[in-house]
């Protein structure tokens, strides 16, 4: 089988991350298959693998890996890190023209943000809210930057702040635009696993004049424990070029406002 362009020689935490979504999407599989798909020797998978269940994304058995439950690893943000980066990205630059100097801008806990995040610079003056600590530690200090953080009960597994105290900080503002993602959306509606970080999202979009959600092609479909909003609720959803026709059409029934990014 022909290799995939993370071979031994690529960075272990891309090529980890393009594992874990192998496993996610195949369920289980020997770690024999991996090391063929991934170009890379037994003894190296195993080490990625010993990794991955270290961060609670996959589960180690006899002869194979499965992946542990979506509630586990889609809210790691080491996986979460790591997957999707190049649509992230994408997604992030179309975001990027939405915003002006001198507006208040909210972003979630999400990666997608956090790529949006990268971007700010030459965007200024600008005010950013935001409640996850690798955004506040990306922008801390930055020329033209106002940063306004949110507390709350910090949570290792997302790197962010959550709970009551994040809430009413929250309710105390009033931003322009909040830009957000979430694990899933179907029918019309978006959808999360956690019911915490679903009352935060909540929240930022009731204190947001306009709200874009920022979804890459894996999360249409998809549906989630807890039901966030009707995604008509969003003044727009940026996906990437891989979303499927259907999901699209979806949208489109639901009168949902969508860019499909390159």
């Amino acid at each position: 089988m022909t290799a995939t362009p993370s071979a031994e020689r690529s960075r272990p935490a891309q090529r980890q991350a393009e594992i874990a979504e192998y496993v996610v999407s195949h369920g289980s599989v020997s770690a024999t298959d991996l090391a063929d798909q991934f170009g890379v020797s037994l003894m190296t998978i195993h080490r990625d693998l010993d990794e991955l269940e270290r961060q609670g994304v996959v589960r180690k058995h006899r002869g194979g890996v499965s992946a542990q439950p979506s509630s586990v690893f889609e809210s790691n943000v080491s996986y979460r890190l790591q997957a999707t980066l190049p649509e992230k990205r994408a997604l992030a630059r179309q975001a990027r023209t939405l915003i002006e100097p001198g507006m208040a801008v909210m972003l979630d806990d999400s990666t997608s943000t956090l790529e949006l995040a990268r971007l700010l610079d030459g965007i200024t003056p600008l005010t950013v809210v935001t409640n996850f600590l690798e955004t506040v530690k990306l922008l801390a200090g930055r020329p033209g930057i106002r940063l306004l953080t949110l507390g709350g009960e910090y949570h290792p597994t997302h790197d962010s702040f959550l709970g009551v105290p994040c809430i009413e900080a929250v309710e105390a503002l009033r931003v322009d635009v909040l830009f957000a993602s979430t694990s899933a959306i179907s029918g019309g509606y978006a959808y999360h696993q956690e019911q915490e970080i679903v009352l935060v999202k909540r929240a930022m979009m009731r204190a947001a004049q306009r709200s874009v959600l920022m979804v890459d092609h894996t999360k249409l479909g998809r549906v989630a424990l807890h039901r966030l909003a009707p995604l008509r609720e969003f003044e727009l959803v940026l996906t990437d070029g891989q979303a499927d026709r259907q999901s699209l059409a979806e949208m489109r029934e639901h009168g949902v406002r969508y860019e499909v990014v390159a």
